[in-house]
């Protein structure tokens, strides 16, 4: 199985998460098990003649150490309680499921979502070392999770607590031969599932493949850099001068040909490279990241008992929107930085009518907080990755579970 130019080029992406109904144009019904749609995937895949790719295996890293962010901040708004059901929807390297279980050791059960193996096999070592049952490790995407919790008989409106940590991992970053990182020389991959779903293409299969166009639009729609074009130009003309990019350093050489300088300053002064944009754009593409929030959040909202809490971590302002525009009710099509007032307001319907009033009574969440919650300057001190974090978090809304 391999992926064709046409293929990759034509219709490459759908839009960010245009999820509020089924009949939407780029919506799939998911299966009748749960009443959310599935969005296409940015790109189509075809079957043509077989060829041989590099590929990475998973490995289980026993060394792996991480920082969970904003740990605190987690648990005081999740607030687990004894014989509570929580769900860990990115386990990851186990950080945060490791600070619920010590801050509430009593918790009924955790349920570990990864979709990545190798945070799966962490996950299923870690549930060894508390009581049977009180870990229940599970390998897949958000929108897995209802199927994965109807084989274990969990019905809808039933869990306590959810956590979202989006993103990528620290435990992915860290390992070169996955090809998240900039400051580590791998394979040019960035697949969060391994080599668990054969069609997906890899970060390097996409910048060999996609045409200038589809390129430009990809980095400045998921990256946005404003330098798009011309970072999209020098891949072209890089493949045509060299062949194909297979490795995190010789794209993020080639992109820094583009600027005056490979570093940028971050937030706390220090050189951040210039490709990081590009590197999330990739990573964000090829995993179908915001359309999987975007239903990680239709999920949620269905599995939770009205009054439970979701929280949801974010590190870049294209997830942000998305968890915002949830929790507020916000229209996930509109334009940037509209309010759900300033909606109404410009409304072309200047009195209240029957379907904006139902939307308005039946909301699904109640924000818990007015701003957004940052991370301290002394954790991002000790935890750089939790400078651009961005803390969310919302109670599901009582009488307003679906019907069943």
């Amino acid at each position: 199985m391999c992926y064709s130019k046409t293929a990759l080029n034509s219709q490459f992406f759908c839009g960010i998460c245009t999820m509020s109904s089924a009949s939407n144009s780029g919506i799939l019904t998911m299966a009748n098990t749960y009443p959310f749609p599935r969005a296409f995937h940015d790109f189509t895949i075809c079957d043509i003649e077989e060829e041989n790719f590099n590929n990475i295996t998973c490995q289980s890293n026993d060394n792996v150490s991480h920082i969970p962010v904003m740990a605190e901040e987690v648990l005081s708004v999740l607030n687990p309680k004894e014989n509570q059901i929580i769900v860990d929807m990115t386990f990851g390297s186990g950080g945060h499921t490791k600070e619920i279980l010590r801050r509430c050791p009593l918790l009924k059960q955790l349920i570990a979502l990864d979709r990545d193996p190798v945070a799966y096999q962490l996950s299923v070592d870690l549930s060894k070392q508390f009581r049977p049952g009180q870990i229940l490790p599970f390998l897949g995407t958000f929108e897995d999770l209802p199927s994965l919790l109807s084989k274990e008989k969990i019905p809808a409106n039933s869990i306590d607590g959810i956590l979202i940590d989006a993103g990528v991992s620290s435990m992915q970053l860290d390992t070169a031969e996955r090809g998240f990182s900039l400051s580590k020389d791998g394979l040019l991959d960035m697949r969060m599932d391994g080599l668990r779903n054969k069609d997906q293409p890899s970060a390097a299969m996409v910048i060999n493949t996609l045409d200038e166009k589809n390129l430009c639009a990809v980095i400045k729609k998921y990256g946005e850099d404003k330098n798009a074009h011309k970072i999209a130009r020098a891949i072209i003309e890089a493949r045509a001068a060299f062949g194909k990019i297979e490795s995190t350093k010789h794209l993020a050489t080639i992109v820094a040909s583009v600027f005056d300088s490979p570093f940028n300053k971050d937030m706390l002064g220090r050189p951040a490279h210039v490709a990081t944009k590009t590197f999330q754009a990739l990573r964000i593409f090829v995993n179908n990241e915001l359309n999987q929030l975007s239903n990680g959040l239709h999920v949620a909202h269905h599995y939770l008992r009205p009054g439970g809490r979701c929280v949801v971590l974010t590190f870049h302002s294209l997830e942000d929107r998305i968890v915002k525009r949830h929790f507020h009710s916000i229209d996930l099509k509109a334009p940037k930085n509209m309010s759900l007032s300033y909606q109404q307001l410009q409304s072309t319907v200047k009195t209240l009518d029957n379907e904006l009033l139902q939307s308005i009574v039946n909301k699904k969440w109640t924000p818990l907080q007015k701003k957004v919650i940052t991370a301290t300057h002394e954790e991002i001190l000790k935890n750089p990755r939790s400078r651009s974090a961005k803390l969310r978090v919302a109670t599901k809304e009582r009488g307003s579970g679906e019907k069943e």
